[in-house]
């Protein structure tokens, strides 16, 4: 293997498998599965990243827990959909934090600039005429 196959992550199908610690023809039938997608040189030759190393060593790591192919699909479509949820409540929650500040400054605000205009007025009566005093408080 090249040097700059190698630096860049990405791998022949035997040395994938070897990774994975499974036979190359495991790979292939997995492909054809649906559950790994290598990506291909022009030569149509398999090319294995490390994530796809990962998703090899999680395959396994299922089968050995006793689950047959159709029950890793499964697993790893939810795990995928987990993900996706988990992803899009940290978004959520990163908007709604936004928000959330962007209400606290323009009330932090509203009240600052009000504060200064209020002007408190104290009625008295007398027997001719109210009397009005306005009470000017200082910030």
């Amino acid at each position: 293997m090249s040097a700059s196959i190698r630096a860049t992550g990405m791998y022949l199908i035997g040395i994938a498998a070897e990774l994975a610690g499974m036979h190359p023809q495991t790979l292939r039938v997995y492909e054809r599965r649906g559950l790994i997608t290598p990506t291909r040189t022009a030569g149509r030759t398999r090319m294995y990243t490390d994530a796809d190393v990962a998703l090899l060593r999680r395959i396994q790591e299922l089968s050995e827990a006793g689950l047959n192919l159709a029950g890793i699909e499964r697993v790893l479509e939810l795990e995928a959909r987990c993900e996706r949820a988990e992803r899009r409540v940290r978004a959520l929650q990163d908007e709604l934090a936004r928000e959330r500040d962007a209400r606290r400054d323009e009330i932090h605000e509203m009240r600052r600039s009000t504060r200064a205009e209020l002007v408190c007025i104290v009625r008295t009566e007398t027997a001719l005429a109210p009397v009005v005093r306005p009470v000017i408080r200082g910030r």
